[in-house]
């Protein structure tokens, strides 16, 4: 059996969670909670790694999904980091988000490095605020 981690860290402003193992029924709650704990401590801007993750059902895209959803109810921004090449023959979770028609959800980048380039953006500083004269 293939151990299940979630290891978490800081790159550029971003909270980052390296998911390993396979991403199951029995699997997912952990994941589930861990972005929902790293959201109530306030860190809206969330790169969840899944190079290392070598399956995932129908369980861990609906925690995905859910992820997603959660993070812009907060007006966060969340990237996934699934390579074309990953864990053996390529990213299984980048197979299976694409035959379900549900990657173009996410924002996606190859690798921690790309994703976490750029500051998580913030409101629009220049804008005035329409109550002021």
């Amino acid at each position: 059996m293939v151990a299940f981690k979630v290891n978490d860290g800081e790159r550029g402003g971003w909270s980052v969670l390296l998911v390993s193992g396979e991403l199951d029924l029995v699997t997912s709650p952990v994941l589930r909670q861990r972005v929902h704990d790293v959201v109530a401590e306030g860190r809206h801007s969330l790169v969840l790694d899944l190079s290392e993750v070598l399956f995932c059902d129908s369980s861990g895209v609906g925690v995905l999904i859910a992820s997603r959803r959660l993070i812009r109810s907060c007006q966060g921004h969340l990237r996934v980091v699934l390579p074309a090449q990953g864990a053996v023959d390529g990213s299984h979770v980048n197979r299976v988000l694409g035959a379900l028609g549900v990657r173009r959800l996410f924002d996606v980048y190859s690798d921690v490095m790309t994703a976490t380039e750029e500051a998580p953006e913030d409101e629009p500083e220049d804008e005035a605020d329409p109550l002021s004269a």
